[in-house]
């Protein structure tokens, strides 16, 4: 079991590079406020892959996680949220074939603050839900983004 083992990129039929040789998951943390839930959004740092975009906080999985071990462990270290703050409620996966992205959707458990734990993030910033996509997204993120939002409500009811 090798730490960090799978950072790297691979390229698959959609003709984009794709970071994490065994795909990558990503944590979309909800404060399920009744009147307007929000979400963790995270801008890249201009030096990643797709820099100057929104993302979720995420990363590649190593060959010894599972998509929510992994999405939980980016979630500490880009944003500083411990796991145990996070309830996991659904997990989206975008399938490539050769490679894929899981979305993990969780509500945050207490109050959390979030903040730019490390250099991949420039700013995290909690926005309503319904507010996400005007957002300049990362490419992924935009692509999934009206299947994501149907799951994420799925969790509030």
């Amino acid at each position: 079991m090798a730490a960090r083992d799978g950072d790297g990129f691979v390229m698959c039929g959609c003709g984009r590079p794709h970071w994490g040789l065994y795909g990558a998951a990503g944590l979309l943390l909800v404060r399920p406020i009744a009147a307007a839930p929000e979400v963790l959004l995270q801008l890249r740092a201009a030096w990643t892959h797709d820099g100057g975009t929104w993302a979720l906080p995420g990363g590649a999985i190593d060959s010894h996680e599972d998509h929510e071990s992994a999405a939980l462990r980016e979630a500490w270290e880009e944003a500083g949220i411990a796991a145990e703050h996070i309830v996991v409620k659904d997990v989206f996966v975008d399938d490539h074939g050769i490679w894929s992205y899981s979305t993990v959707i969780a509500h945050a458990a207490v109050e959390v603050a979030a903040t730019a734990a490390n250099a991949e993030s420039d700013a995290m910033r909690w926005v309503p839900l319904d507010t996400v996509a005007s957002f300049p997204l990362h490419p992924g993120l935009a692509a999934s983004w009206p299947e994501l939002v149907a799951k994420t409500l799925a969790t509030l009811s």
